[in-house]
């Protein structure tokens, strides 16, 4: 049985690490192509200039052009070439880190990956999502190897909306049930092998660290302030998360949310958000003991999590809209086929509706 573990080879975390970017990351190059937006720049330009002014690395900021597409990237690619960089720096959201690998891989340079939010766990991930110029996803972008280094300044995370953290729960929220199934089924991670025990303690750990700190966390962040709580959840977001869900793998509660979209009255709510009514739908459909879905539901109702459809602007879904969901939750390829046992459209329909009527109870 070969196992494989995935992680990048350096994560830093802390506040103020972004004013130290140039510190930790030129032991990778000698001149950095920085990918950024132009409202990063405005944030957070002065601390990355002073960094690299001070450490003495050379640096060429280039602003995203707001979509990770093919087109963006090979544009990023040739004023990567013009100015004559020897390794790729991403400071932003998602897409922006995204295009950052994406770029590093192909010109076979190292890559640093800093997010300035905590809203998912891919920052630390070999992969890149790429969409179409208009914004429709196109497809996965694997990659060979996870980003060098990740650089987390928690005091830029805890200045963008709290929505975003929370947001950044509810996919944390999903590795561990995901895990055990993955791991119950017998199923190869996204690396090729099956998982080891650390990703496996990771995967829990993360679990736990939302539980014990995530309703203070967030009850600190709206207060404006940054405390061991927030440390926390913020390296479960990201790190934690991050080397769970790529060396363990995932089930159900991601196929929900693909399924999900095909709903145009959840599009505005994020990635995580959807991902947590999903876990709900996942516990259900393992039959999972009630006590266990109780302290999940009781948990994303403390921090802000959809637990109905009502929570996700799905008010009273007709049956057909719902069947839609599960089809697609179901469809060829989903990761739902990490399941312990085989799954219907017509099982994910009935999880969802009892995940609904569940968390109302608990709401109520």
């Amino acid at each position: 049985m070969r196992k494989i573990m995935a992680c990048p080879p350096r994560y830093i975390q802390g506040k103020g690490e972004l004013a130290c970017i140039a510190e930790h990351a030129k032991c990778l190059g000698t001149k950095a192509f920085v990918v950024i937006s132009g409202n990063g720049i405005k944030r957070n330009g002065s601390d990355i200039e002073n960094s690299c002014i001070k450490e003495g690395l050379l640096y060429q900021f280039a602003e995203y052009g707001g979509e990770t597409s093919k087109e963006e990237i090979a544009r990023l690619r040739v004023a990567f070439t013009e100015a004559k960089c020897d390794m790729v720096i991403g400071v932003g959201g998602g897409k922006i880190l995204d295009s950052a690998k994406a770029v590093a891989y192909y010109e076979s340079v190292p890559v640093v990956v800093c997010p300035t939010i905590a809203a998912s766990d891919a920052p630390c991930s070999a992969l890149s999502v790429l969409y179409t110029p208009d914004g429709l996803f196109d497809e996965y972008l694997f990659l060979p190897k996870n980003p060098d280094m990740v650089l987390v300044d928690v005091a830029v995370v805890a200045n963008s909306p709290t929505r975003l953290t929370v947001a950044g729960m509810g996919d944390a929220l999903a590795t561990y049930f995901e895990a055990k199934s993955a791991i119950a089924k017998d199923s190869n991670n996204f690396v090729g092998g099956k998982a080891t025990l650390a990703a496996t303690a990771i995967a829990r750990l993360c679990y736990d660290t939302l539980l014990s700190h995530g309703k203070s966390a967030i009850e600190a962040l709206n207060a404006g302030a940054i405390t061991q709580s927030v440390e926390k959840i913020v390296e479960a977001n990201t790190l934690l998360s991050g080397i769970g869900f790529e060396s363990c793998g995932v089930s159900a509660a991601h196929s929900v949310h693909n399924g999900l979209t095909a709903l145009e009255p959840t599009h505005h709510y994020y990635h995580g958000e959807k991902v947590a009514f999903g876990v709900m739908t996942q516990l259900i459909l393992e039959d999972y003991d009630k006590e266990e879905i109780k302290k999940v539901a009781e948990f994303c109702i403390s921090v802000g999590l959809p637990v109905t459809f009502a929570d996700l602007s799905l008010e009273n879904p007709s049956r057909e809209d719902l069947m839609k969901v599960a089809e697609l939750a179901c469809a060829e390829g989903e990761t739902i086929v990490n399941n312990p046992t085989a799954v219907t459209p017509l099982d994910v329909l009935d999880a969802m509706l009892a995940a609904d009527a569940m968390g109302r109870m608990y709401k109520g």
